[in-house]
């Protein structure tokens, strides 16, 4: 499959990577990880007022650029290059693609266009397990009077605390699946409203526990009910999953390019680390691990862009195996080249390999998608 970046593509991901390396270095993370579960505002507000990051897939007609998978997946990468503290994976690439797949075109502008110039910022509540299935769904509604009394809990929601609006999906009493549109803001003082932070290994994304006890809301706050919610929720997680990998991808490069540049300037024996062959076979192991990753990443992009969603899935979780494999493999390869020190909260290694033992899990992991493979896969390639 042809993914060379083009003139156009290669300006994005130079400019994502300058700016991010200005405004999203080691310190900054740090600064915001020390301070707590949360996001780096200045930042954020960076990418989505100043560049207008959030707006590059959404259509025109909604505020956005009307590019797509492949020019989002460069900005992930550079993201995870750098471990910013941003909640863009949750707000552009889960709930952006949610309320545009369940609302279609002719409802979801009005929806998408304070998201596209970053007014707002949304978070989705997807299944505990991981998995893409609606019938995983923890949360309940049940119809009232004047709308709906909504109940149930979510172990981890993404970005959750600061975000305006939550994104839940539940199942009425027949079975049939409806969105709802919570404003966290106006139910602070809700006692059936909580959202909790929670205390995680990987600090460098927030997550909260949502708990809804018999919480009523207006008509208005079901924006959809039926099969076209299964189906965008659907949709909304493979993009996700994709996105999620090409982030994967741009953390193990960085975990690379520290341990080269490491290697580098340390000296033992009377010889630069780097200059002994051990050391370069493993850096090379590295070097070919994220390269695998990268041609799987970006392949699945192109086949979003050529096919959609439907037909870019085995793509996805084939590039979701190899780029967890590769930021496992390259965490744990920095920090044993760094030596005594890479375990230490001094040196960035340890902050990549948290990123990859959480994200080895969420959306179901490498084992949820090579699940997938083994399920349809084989039967797919054999009618190819």
């Amino acid at each position: 499959m042809e993914f060379s970046l083009s003139v156009e593509q290669q300006m994005i991901r130079d400019s994502a990577r300058d700016y991010l390396a200005a405004h999203s270095d080691s310190a900054a993370v740090r600064r915001v990880i020390d301070a707590g579960p949360g996001h780096d505002e200045v930042l954020w507000r960076g990418l989505a007022g100043e560049l207008g990051w959030c707006g590059i897939a959404l259509p025109e007609a909604a505020g956005g650029a009307g590019l797509g998978a492949p020019e989002l997946v460069l900005l992930q990468e550079q993201l995870g290059v750098r471990l910013a503290c941003v909640p863009f994976w949750s707000d552009v690439c889960l709930a952006a693609p949610a309320l545009q797949a369940i609302l279609g075109p002719k409802d979801s502008d009005r929806w998408l266009k304070p998201l596209a110039c970053g007014e707002v910022r949304a978070a989705l509540v997807l299944p505990d397990d991981g998995s893409f299935e609606a019938g995983s769904l923890a949360m309940s509604a049940e119809p009232a009077a004047d709308g709906f009394v909504l109940r149930g809990a979510s172990a981890q929601v993404f970005d959750a605390v600061g975000a305006d609006w939550l994104l839940v999906p539940a199942r009425l009493p027949g079975g049939e699946l409806a969105l709802f549109l919570l404003e966290p803001g106006a139910l602070a003082a809700d006692d059936r409203f909580a959202l909790q932070p929670l205390d995680t290994l990987d600090r460098s994304r927030p997550l909260a526990l949502l708990r809804l006890g018999h919480l009523p809301v207006p008509a208005g706050a079901c924006l959809a009910r039926g099969d076209a919610v299964a189906a965008g929720l659907a949709q909304a997680w493979w993009h996700g999953a994709l996105m999620l990998a090409a982030e994967q991808l741009g953390a193990a490069q960085q975990c690379l390019d520290l341990t080269v540049a490491y290697a580098a300037e340390r000296v033992q024996f009377g010889r630069a680390v780097a200059s002994f062959q051990a050391v370069k076979h493993r850096c090379a192991q590295m070097m070919v691990a994220t390269e695998a990753a990268r041609s799987a990443v970006y392949g699945a992009a192109q086949a979003w862009a050529s096919g959609g969603a439907d037909g870019a899935r085995l793509d996805i979780a084939a590039a979701r195996v190899t780029a967890d494999d590769a930021l496992r493999f390259c965490a744990q390869e920095a920090i044993q080249l760094h030596g005594g020190v890479g375990f230490t909260w001094e040196y960035d290694p340890q902050l990549y390999f948290k990123r990859a033992q959480a994200a080895g899990h969420w959306l179901g992991g490498a084992a949820g998608a090579l699940a997938y493979i083994a399920s349809v896969g084989l039967g797919a390639w054999r009618t190819a």
